[in-house]
């Protein structure tokens, strides 16, 4: 499957680089000032979900009910913060083997795009110096159905100009992995083989891929 591959298409938080935390403390500041605690139990609801039903769930949690315009204003006090901690992102951040696989696929020829719900995903990928190794970038600002709905991969795949089946998702949240298998690709779960059961192979990280 990997040796065959003419694409690789990577999601960006949990396979690139783990900018979770960094939503999460944005997330807890935002109920903070609400007047209630957000967990990190709490914030699992939140993974592979849009900006607005993660504040859905947020305000669940709470038990508060705003009007859409309030919550599009906490949507993007939450986003300020959030972009405030990803500032100070470098490369040290990325997460083990990232840029030596990256790197190695494109020794091969192989295109590499992203393929992520982030519309913070070229301010992340400047930050930690790794936006020269992708082909294409395909983030929340180019697409309007979230994962599992395939729409992400398939315009990754099209800015490749390659075939479904031509490609190889690199993903770590369920949603992702059934995105991929949704547009016809195999895919490459990152993470617990438990979660992510749909994938056609699971690695705890594109460090256990790299070859001597």
């Amino acid at each position: 499957m990997l040796q065959n591959m003419k694409g690789a298409i990577f999601d960006l938080d949990g396979v690139i680089v783990d900018t979770a935390k960094y939503h999460y403390l944005a997330w807890a500041s935002l109920a903070d000032e609400l007047g209630f605690t957000f967990t990190e139990e709490d914030n699992e609801r939140l993974k592979g979900v849009s900006r607005m039903r993660s504040l859905d769930i947020l305000l669940e949690v709470g038990g508060l009910q705003f009007e859409e315009a309030e919550k599009l204003a906490m949507a993007e006090k939450k986003n300020r913060l959030y972009v405030e901690y990803i500032s100070k992102l470098e490369e040290s951040e990325l997460l083990p083997g990232v840029k030596e696989y990256l790197t190695g696929l494109r020794t091969r020829g192989i295109g590499i795009a992203l393929g992520s719900a982030s519309k913070n995903a070229e301010f992340i990928l400047n930050k930690l110096n790794i936006t020269d190794l992708f082909d294409a970038v395909v983030d929340g600002n180019k697409v309007s159905l979230a994962k599992p709905h395939p729409e992400v991969f398939l315009i990754a795949g099209q800015e490749l100009g390659l075939q479904p089946d031509e490609c190889v998702v690199f993903e770590d949240a369920e949603a992702g992995v059934q995105a991929g298998k949704a547009a016809g690709m195999k895919v490459v779960g990152i993470g617990k083989p438990e979660v992510l059961k749909e994938a056609d192979m699971v690695v705890k990280g594109l460090y256990e891929l790299l070859t001597d």
